[in-house]
């Protein structure tokens, strides 16, 4: 079974220099058409279920904005005979 992933951004942090949306293989990242407070557009999570954990959009951003929480998939006990 895959891990899963939620990646978070904060988008007061984000100052939209797209290096996640750019560097991310699997097109879970987009820029929004709203800006945050400080006046950017910002990055957003468009595609989450397409995450594979590559972490390429945290390692990126420079302004460390973006969080990514894996779900590790439950393990299961393999039975014995005896």
């Amino acid at each position: 079974m895959a891990r899963k992933a939620k990646v978070t951004i904060d988008k007061n942090r984000c100052k939209g220099c797209e290096l996640c949306v750019n560097f991310c293989p699997k097109q879970v990242l987009a820029m929004s058409k709203e800006i945050n407070d400080k006046g950017y557009f910002y990055a957003q999570v468009v595609n989450q279920e397409a995450c594979i954990v590559c972490r390429f959009c945290g390692l990126m951003c420079p302004d460390t904005a973006i969080e990514i929480a894996v779900e590790e998939p439950e393990k299961t006990e393999v039975g014995t005979n005896g």
